[in-house]
């Protein structure tokens, strides 16, 4: 009978099988009662990966005001309302609705990565109870259910296997193992790696071959997997290079107006000015200063960018995503599924005349392995001593990956499984043993029987006396003597150096079916496999290097595999250093050597790689991690932009991403980069566009304050300004293509803000000039005109707003032309430019917009001061930057 239970078996791999049984206090002929089950049910809760709470949409909302610009524009508005100053109040409300609106949008679709995991253990499972064979819902397995498996099954819970036979699992998408893995009962050693556990079977992997018993050792978030979910929620992604920058420059600015403002407000106050006309002023300062645009465009920009990597089979799950790809500095590259296809495939052929290299068609070079009688003899056997399912080459089919890559190989020598058994049908089967470490089909051929074996080089070479030095049967008759045993295997260490899987082929004929499969073999050869390399990788590695990105491959495989694979790819020199999982932690810390001289981590299980990411990052890395199975899940989410693979990656991998390839092209990963880094160009220029207009509108407001002249413009023209006139032209600098050698520079240093020294200065005596221009148009209005107070105001604000308006011809490079360059020969920028001409001379004639902004029906003449002196900017800033190329160039064209 079962006993209570109150807590999991510690180290349940290193227990012998009974062991584990009698601290899980169950009997495996019997299984647990019903009501103990239930027990067990509440203690231990349901077998599922439960997610953290969703954030509502409320709490979204509340989050697009959790900003110091928010709260600085949120302070004006007050204050307006509190002084009467209903029309400024309610413009400053709505533009903090409009910006809230945006994004809400844009956060609303949260990440769902967690959730992801529920589907893996979203099945159900024969379990063993009060000795009958139930199938129950996985989520209703506990510790101590007693486990009846199959070939096919997907695995629900953690389980210690009590019986195994030719039992094997794919784990890849939980370790990065490409091949499916032989379990046994024995135990292991308590420190084994996950993918060392031969006596475990785990959550979310599946049964490739054989079968078993097993009994649940964890369930739920105390598996393997839901420790890697546990991993996942508690690796939140920091904020975006771009998002860092874009807080810290609102933050200067809001410091900036706080100082600004006092000051002028001290002044006016201690020089006797009206208090309200102070308050006004400081509005106008507070709304003159902050760019209400910015967020607008930089959203929209990015947006953009979102759609352009679409097209180019990039799908982007975070906004913030496009700029840090440009970023990038560092790509984590998983191996299998990201730089290798995940399917095993024959490479090499080894009989006694010599050995062939295959092409990925299977084929060798102008000929075909079927064209030779010994190559075309070791195929046969490999085909035939199989247990997979395969209808054509093209197929996924079912069964182990090794089984089938030989099926594929064999039907490109035309050499069909359902084919040969008919002249040769199978009679008997010895499968895979653990303790022989090989396989046996025997086949009845005429009035003989047809041994066909394969299995582990060493076993076999053991098992045969005897090597065919000819494909015909009847020359099967040289001895296998110590000096070609000894020949052999240094082939099989030859095999391995290259990173491939070594199986060994043998045969031999009988008179009766029941001989002992593994006595007196005929030795035929050695078949190498390997999950091959993906065809446009090494290319797009190359691209990498010439960007200035290292590319890292991080996998759970071999470092033997893990060489070969990064040497074919491409990683040159770093392919030699290799560090192997257990020593991930140290190197991460700074005590293995340099991090920066490692090219290729191997046997990395999750937690090392999540481990990996933060210490790249924190040597001042910008991360991209690439993935496609659950173990990749954590360190997805952890870097900078998590890069999952849409057609093979797990539901996991890919909601915990930033970026899906929905085409699995890792050159995708190189588009994107530098669309991130065209991303960024663009958005530093609009953002010097934007800062100009307002530093520009700061100067006028303030000037005219401490000059005790009137406001030349009023704070609602400023946000029709800020929100109107500003946002499309600085939206159109956001649509550029970028500059054709944008890949062969390196990347940008991290730490780089969007506004470096020389931007700032560009700025600053770009705002003097739309700040002279304004002021001069504001002294003709006065001085030679003699305007109204009104219209003196009118002409002012169309100045600054036209000048502004021409000023995004001002954000060239320096070192193009004043006439064609890429803003000259940006559409967008002269339908912005067309639009906000609209925009700006209509209202002036709408009698209720002109009441509400304050502005008077020009006249030619005042039209004549409005143009000359908002072009005047433009003429003069041209003049300088043409002056400054000249003198930097040496006066050359």
């Amino acid at each position: 009978m079962a006993e209570a239970l109150e807590t999991l078996p510690d180290v349940p791999q290193a227990r012998a099988a009974g062991e584990v049984l009698a601290q899980l206090g169950v009997s495996a002929g019997k299984g647990l009662g019903d009501e103990e089950a239930r027990r067990r049910l509440k203690v231990f809760g349901a077998n599922t990966v439960v997610s953290t709470q969703k954030a509502s949409g409320l709490v979204i909302l509340l989050h697009q005001f959790q900003s110091p610009v928010v709260y600085l524009l949120g302070a004006a508005a007050a204050l307006a309302f509190y002084f009467g100053e209903l029309e400024e109040g309610a413009a400053v409300v709505t533009v903090l609705g409009i910006n809230a609106l945006i994004g809400f949008l844009t956060e609303l679709k949260a990440a769902r990565s967690i959730e992801a995991l529920r589907a893996l253990g979203s099945r159900s499972a024969r379990v063993r109870r009060d000795g009958h064979v139930r199938i129950v819902p996985a989520e209703q397995m506990v510790p101590g259910d007693i486990v009846v498996l199959e070939a096919g099954d997907a695995v629900s819970a953690d389980l210690r296997l009590v019986e195994a036979s030719n039992l094997f699992a794919d784990e890849s998408t939980l370790t990065g193992e490409s091949v499916a893995v032989h379990k046994n009962v024995r135990p292991v050693a308590a420190a084994a790696r996950l993918a060392d556990r031969a006596c475990m079977l785990f959550k979310g992997t599946a049964l490739t071959r054989g079968s078993g018993l097993g009994v649940v050792t964890a369930t739920g978030l105390a598996t393997e997997l839901g420790r890697v979910s546990k991993m996942v929620e508690e690796a939140e992604p920091g904020s975006s290079p771009l998002e860092k920058k874009l807080a810290r420059l609102s933050a200067q600015l809001v410091w900036a107006v706080l100082i600004l403002t006092a000051l002028l407000v001290g002044v006016g106050v201690a020089t006797g000015k009206d208090p309200f006309l102070m308050i006004e002023a400081a509005i106008a300062l507070a709304v003159a200063a902050i760019p209400e645009g910015l967020p607008i465009v930089a959203t929209l920009a990015l947006a953009r960018g979102m759609w352009r990597m679409a097209r180019q089979n990039a799908l982007i799950e975070r906004l913030s995503a496009v700029e840090t790809l440009g970023a990038t500095t560092i790509i984590l590259s998983d191996k299998t599924g990201t730089l290798t296809e995940n399917r095993m495939a024959v490479r090499r052929l080894w009989v006694e005349s010599g050995e062939i290299a295959l092409d990925a068609d299977g084929s060798a070079g102008q000929s075909s392995p079927g064209d030779d009688a010994q190559l075309s003899r070791l195929l046969e056997i490999g085909v035939l001593c199989n247990d997979a399912s395969l209808d054509s080459p093209g197929e996924p089919g079912s069964g182990d990956p090794m089984e089938l890559a030989l099926l594929r190989a064999g039907f490109r020598a035309g050499l069909r499984r359902s084919a040969l058994l008919q002249g040769s049908p199978i009679v008997r089967k010895h499968a895979f043993d653990a303790g022989s470490k090989m396989m046996a089909t025997v086949h009845r051929r005429g009035d003989a029987f047809l041994y066909a074996v394969k299995g582990a080089p060493e076993a076999v070479l053991a098992a045969a006396d005897r090597i065919a030095v000819d494909g015909d049967e009847a020359a099967l008759d040289a001895a296998l003597d110590a000096a070609r045993r000894a020949e052999w295997h240094a082939h099989v260490e030859e095999l391995g150096r290259h990173g491939l899987r070594v199986l060994a082929c043998a045969l031999k004929t009988a008179a009766q079916p029941d001989a002992p499969p593994y006595e007196g073999l005929t030795f035929v050869g050695l078949i190498g496999l390997e999950d091959p390399v993906r065809a446009d990788v090494p290319q797009a590695i190359r691209d990498c290097r010439d960007a200035g990105i290292r590319v890292v491959m991080v996998t759970g495989d071999h470092a033997v595999t893990a060489r070969s694979i990064g040497r074919t790819v491409g990683l040159g020199q770093a392919a030699a250093r290799v560090v192997v999982g257990e020593q991930v932690d140290r190197v991460a810390n700074g005590d293995g050597g340099d991090l920066r001289e490692v090219g290729i981590f191997a046997r990395v299980s999750p937690a090392e790689k999540l481990a990996l990411v933060r210490a790249y990052q924190g040597a001042g890395d910008v991360v991209a991690m690439t993935g496609d199975g659950v173990n990749d899940a954590p360190a997805l989410r952890q870097a900078d932009i998590g890069v999952a693979m849409g057609l093979r990656g797990t539901d996991v991998a890919r909601e915990a991403a930033a970026m899906i390839l929905l085409d699995d092209a890792f050159p995708t990963i190189v588009k994107a980069i530098r669309e991130g880094r065209v991303i960024f160009g663009n958005i530093r220029r609009f953002v010097a566009y934007l800062l100009s207009c307002n530093l520009s509108e700061l100067l006028v407001v303030g000037l005219a304050v401490l000059s005790t002249l009137p406001l030349p413009v009023l704070p609602l023209q400023i946000l029709y300004l800020n929100l109107v006139t500003d946002v499309f032209p600085a939206f159109a600098l956001a649509m550029g293509e970028g500059e054709p050698g944008i890949l062969r520079r390196p990347p940008r240093d991290p730490r780089e803000p969007i506004l470096g020294r020389r931007q700032w200065i560009t700025v600053v005596l770009q705002s003097l000039a739309l700040t002279a221009g304004t002021f001069g148009a504001l002294a003709i209005a006065r001085l030679a005109l003699g305007l109204d107070a009104r219209s003196v105001v009118t002409v002012t604000f169309l100045t600054l707003a036209f000048a502004q308006v021409w000023h995004a011809f001002n954000m060239r490079h320096p070192q193009s032309g004043p006439f064609r360059n890429e803003v000259t020969r940006n559409p967008w920028v002269w339908g912005a430019a067309l639009l906000c001409t609209m925009l700006l001379a209509v209202p002036p004639y709408l009698p209720p917009m002109a009441e509400v902004m304050h502005l008077a029906p020009p006249t030619p003449a005042m039209w004549a001061v409005i143009l000359g002196m908002s072009i005047a900017p433009l003429v003069a800033i041209q003049a300088v930057t043409l002056a400054v190329a000249a003198l930097r160039t040496g006066g050359k064209p």
